[in-house]
């Protein structure tokens, strides 16, 4: 121990600074035996690496906060060390994780970010387009040229026909990233067919969800359709409520409810225009008492539970385009029936049976795979039952020990290279 001793700084040190300082002293010993170890088939340590993240964050209302907050919650839950630089919205966090904020258009702030980044063993940096500043959020091309830890750049939205300058921001941030993640396969094979990318560097990881406690849920006698998530147009709800009007005939007709908040986003540009619209859409066709609305927020136990007491799900999005639905994933979770338009992510997760996949521009499809699931409880019951089937592979654990297991791998080639 006095050996030990001598490694370190002669002026008194705290317990804790002692204790993080033998801990580093432990590892870099780790790194130089490493080399030495390889050729006899050791060739991964098993120690958590710290984990720095870049995202939007609560009490930011989207997914991508979402999804970052349920991973940080995970990766803490194995005993990693997490931090958040949070990108800025004028609103205030008081999330105890949170070490910083991202100011996009400011020099300072992105050098601060790169700084605060470079203090975990891994940064993992969520890519979406229009959360960072400049022109398709071209900022984060610097923060991640200036990271000199080993990053995880998670690709959220992966275009289909993109612009010459959003190829560029993604390839490039791509060629700075030690690992890229997408969320499903149909993403993969686009960002491999369509974008100059190293193909070694990506990995499929889904996108995590929380899976219900319980499946002995009791569901209302009246049979319902729900639609939730952060509202605005795009959604495509106002095919659900075109289709509402021909499920009156029904026995037990259903009644539709939209859960979630107009996107701040919207809000600001629009306000409630969207929500209105739909109002006076279901006003119109004289179902407005079949069709509610529901903007309170939920923690996510609350989502949980509405979702589970839903007949079933309805995704009806305009995009022919989404390859990562964080929706669609809960819903799946939760062991409900989908129904949903074709977008890519949909396409892959519900061909097994878990839901029905129409077409965009065939209302009278949509009409018919509702009308069969609210009529033949042995098709809802089958979509059920291959939804819970796949929930497993998804649930938010599996998943954050996925990128536990890449930020290791890239920690032992990292020190193996050394």
């Amino acid at each position: 121990m006095a050996q030990l001793l001598t490694l370190l700084p002669e002026h008194p040190l705290t317990p804790d600074t002692l204790f993080y300082r033998i801990i580093g002293i432990i590892l870099n010993a780790l790194s130089v035996i490493q080399p030495l170890i390889a050729p006899f088939g050791i060739q991964h340590f098993s120690y958590m690496p710290s984990f720095g993240i870049l995202s939007t964050y609560a009490p930011t209302p989207c997914g991508l906060a979402t999804f970052s907050a349920a991973l940080a919650k995970r990766l803490a839950a194995r005993a990693a060390d997490v931090k958040v630089v949070r990108i800025a919205d004028g609103e205030v966090s008081e999330e105890p994780n949170v070490s910083g904020e991202l100011i996009n258009g400011s020099a300072s702030s992105i050098e601060a970010t790169v700084e605060l980044l470079n203090q975990s063993d891994v940064a993992i940096i969520q890519h979406e387009y229009g959360i960072y500043g400049g022109s398709d959020g071209d900022e984060i091309v610097q923060i991640m040229a200036g990271l000199c830890v080993a990053s995880i750049l998670v690709v959220h939205t992966v275009l289909k026909d993109p612009t010459p300058h959003q190829r560029w921001v993604l390839e490039t941030v791509m060629a700075s990233a030690d690992q890229v993640v997408v969320m499903s396969e149909v993403a993969h094979r686009r960002l491999c067919a369509s974008f100059a990318v190293d193909h070694h560097k990506v990995a499929t990881i889904p996108h995590g969800a929380a899976l219900p406690s319980t499946d002995n849920v009791r569901r209302p006698d009246r049979p319902t359709l729900l639609t939730w998530g952060l509202l605005g147009p795009g959604k495509g709800i106002e095919r659900v409520i075109d289709a509402m009007a021909s499920l009156e005939n029904l026995p037990n007709p259903p009644r539709y409810v939209i859960a979630g908040r107009t996107h701040p986003k919207v809000l600001a540009i629009e306000g409630e225009r969207y929500r209105d619209a739909l109002a006076a859409q279901s006003k119109r066709l004289g179902i407005a008492d079949s069709v509610s609305f529901d903007a309170a927020y939920r923690t996510p136990e609350q989502l949980t539970a509405l979702i589970q007491a839903a007949t079933a799900v309805v995704l009806p999005y305009d995009s022919k385009d989404q390859v990562t639905s964080g929706v669609l994933v809960d819903s799946l979770a939760s062991g409900r029936p989908i129904v949903a338009t074709a977008f890519p992510h949909a396409i892959e997760l519900l061909g097994s049976g878990a839901g029905t996949v129409v077409a965009h521009d065939d209302p009278d499809a949509l009409v018919a795979a509702l009308r069969l699931l609210l009529t033949d409880p042995h098709i809802a019951d089958s979509m059920a039952t291959h939804a819970r089937g796949l929930a497993p592979t998804v649930a938010w654990p599996v998943v954050a020990n996925a990128y536990v297991d890449v930020a290791q791998r890239l920690l032992t080639a990292q020190s193996a290279s050394l």
